[in-house]
């Protein structure tokens, strides 16, 4: 494997605003990223937790990624070490820059015998179309962009530049994928919405979903989600947004930018979320609702009406997160003072 200099690590790092400082030889080399449990004599590894640094010492890598306070503890160890100011930022760009999957090693090359890419389609410079994926009528893919095994982008789809798209993925017609994109396999972007009208005998007819799905830069979407399009206008991904596996956005929902939203996140249609909003697992948030710009929804929250105000809210209905603890903490003895009420009761009676 290529080498690499711990001063160049430096150099690239520093053109991305990271401000890092090297404490030893700049000619150190590594020939991997490695986990502390792993770490072996040639590799770089990222500490920023006191209580792991002894075990780290005695594994000697040849590069520590730490703060500058935990940097004094590698002192005549023989260690370089990379001080950062935010070692989890770091530790994102660096294993971008020099740990990231290499998708180049499938040795698929540019466009494989088995796609099936339609005459008119347009593709940009360097994209690469792996077996079996289908490109239909029209779709525009731009340069750079990975299109892997067994993906279909329908008619009139447009796929920015540098993206991916995981094996078996499907882009829906119409839907408008941004650049720097990571659509997980699996993932339906543009799936039919959920939107019927009943008769009489409660007979249920499809109102045609023929609104499109909007993606914006730098958007990751995990595995086996499921994206609907707007019924007439469009459901929209905002820039920066990273959406976990076994999620479901439902028809016309707005999602604004830099969210984290976990797994098994159920939105409704026609919800708006706003800005930085996070979600833990299996959160529900119902249709036409409003989530305002740093929210915070933990422990399975159930939102059924607007939240107005920033901050952490929890459980269902949802509330603020200080006033969930109470009340679960509160529910916990609800037995306990059930029996002690009865007993009062008694003996007043």
């Amino acid at each position: 494997p290529t080498r690499i200099l711990a001063s160049d690590i430096v150099t690239e790092m520093n053109s991305r605003g990271l401000s890092l400082q090297i404490f030893g030889d700049a000619k150190t080399s590594i020939s991997k990223i490695a986990a502390i449990e792993d770490a072996g004599a040639d590799n770089l590894v990222f500490l920023d937790k006191k209580e792991l640094a002894a075990a780290l010492i005695i594994k000697k890598p040849a590069l520590v990624v730490t703060t500058k306070n935990l940097a004094p503890l590698f002192e005549n160890t023989g260690i370089t070490v990379i001080v950062a100011p935010y070692v989890p930022l770091a530790h994102a760009f660096i294993k971008q820059k020099f740990g990231a999957r290499n998708f180049d090693e499938s040795g698929w090359g540019s466009i494989h015998a088995s796609a099936v890419v339609h005459e008119s389609a347009v593709l940009g410079k360097d994209v690469s179309v792996e077996p079996r994926a289908v490109i239909g009528r029209g779709v525009r893919v731009g340069e750079g962009t990975r299109v892997m095994a067994g993906v279909v982008i329908e008619h009139n789809a447009v796929i920015g530049a540098r993206s991916v798209l995981h094996p078996s993925c499907v882009i829906g017609y119409g839907c408008l994928i941004g650049s720097d994109v990571v659509i997980g396999s699996g993932t339906v972007v543009g799936s039919e919405g959920y939107g019927f009208a009943q008769d009489a005998s409660r007979k249920s007819h499809a109102i045609p979903q023929t609104g499109i799905v909007v993606v914006e830069d730098s958007v990751r979407l995990g595995a086996n989600c499921c994206i609907d399009r707007a019924a007439y206008r469009e459901t929209r991904i905002g820039r920066g947004t990273k959406i976990d596996n076994l999620c479901h956005i439902a028809h016309n929902v707005e999602i604004g930018e830099d969210c984290l939203l976990t797994s098994m996140l159920c939105i409704a249609g026609s919800s708006k979320i706003g800005n930085r909003v996070i979600t833990s697992g299996q959160t529900g948030i119902s249709d036409h609702v409003k989530v305002c710009d740093d929210a915070v929804l933990l422990h399975r929250a159930g939102v059924t009406k607007d939240i107005e105000t920033p901050g952490a809210y929890a459980g269902l209905p949802t509330q603020p997160l200080i006033d969930y603890m109470k009340n679960t903490a509160v529910m916990r003895n609800a037995v306990d003072l059930k029996k002690r009420v009865s007993e009062l009761e008694k003996t007043q009676n």
